[in-house]
């Protein structure tokens, strides 16, 4: 009996339960079956992030009355950040301004890439917080430090289209920031390789990284689009150049110089 005792003592000690915030049961074989969170920690680029550690630094803000912090799907499978904020109605905050003031406080992984305005937090009939009834950040007016600014050039109407399909939002203005609106490493492989389809160019991952805005890579793509254009126009004149004889080829060039002293 003693003996039976003694381990079954052993097995307690060695037996420790944690409240990992995890919803699980055990099956018949004994294995553990997960469901779901019963809190509020998500996913986000690999890093498991406490959702209400983000809100508790939002409502220290000057200008921030409430919020609330949820992850909502991008457009290659993962997650990213949504803050919904009741602002100081005297006092606005800017979307720039919030992201500056988490990013002295937070890791950048745990810094929103959108900030919806509300007049209230929806709230369910026993006065509780009714995330379910939060609009969708693409539906809502999201936070610009610029303001929005439409596209003034056919390639910015492209580029505004192609940020909209992968970051997975409604309104892209040509001053925002591509990964201040949740772009990542992956997405921007993503956009790039859009980009690529849609201008038949040679961008670069890094280009989206010097530039990440839709006015600056606009102006990348306009520069190679001219360089090619001039390619063109000098391999056209290469090739019907290579069908003159050699008299003809001197001819031309002298009525060229000729031309040239005139002017």
């Amino acid at each position: 009996m003693l003996l039976v005792n003694e381990v079954t003592t052993r097995a307690l000690q060695l037996l420790r339960l944690y409240r990992t915030g995890d919803a699980a049961c055990y099956l018949p074989d004994g294995a553990i079956e997960f469901h779901s969170r019963i809190d509020y920690q998500v996913k986000i680029r690999g890093f498991r992030v406490e959702v209400g550690e983000i809100e508790a630094v939002l409502s220290s803000h000057a200008a921030v009355k409430e919020a609330v912090v949820v992850a909502h799907d991008d457009s290659v499978g993962g997650k990213r950040l949504v803050a919904y904020l009741v602002p100081d109605p005297l006092l606005p905050p800017s979307r720039d301004g919030l992201q500056s003031f988490l990013s002295e406080k937070l890791p950048e992984y745990m810094i929103p890439a959108s900030f919806v305005m509300l007049a209230a937090l929806p709230l369910t009939v026993n006065g509780k917080l009714d995330r379910s009834a939060l609009p969708a950040p693409e539906r809502a007016n999201a936070v610009s430090e610029f303001g929005f600014v439409a596209p003034r050039t056919p390639v910015e109407e492209t580029l505004t289209e192609i940020w909209k399909g992968v970051l997975g939002i409604e309104h892209v203005g040509i001053h925002d920031h591509f990964f201040r609106l949740g772009g990542y490493s992956l997405l921007a492989t993503v956009l790039v390789s859009r980009i690529r389809d849609a201008f038949k160019i040679d961008l670069q991952v890094a280009n989206v990284f010097s530039t990440p805005t839709v006015s600056g890579l606009a102006q990348i793509i306009e520069q190679s689009l001219i360089g090619q254009t001039d390619e063109e126009v000098l391999a056209g004149l290469l090739q019907e150049m290579n069908q003159l004889s050699d008299e003809e080829v001197l001819s031309r060039l002298a009525a060229t110089s000729l031309s040239a002293k005139n002017q």
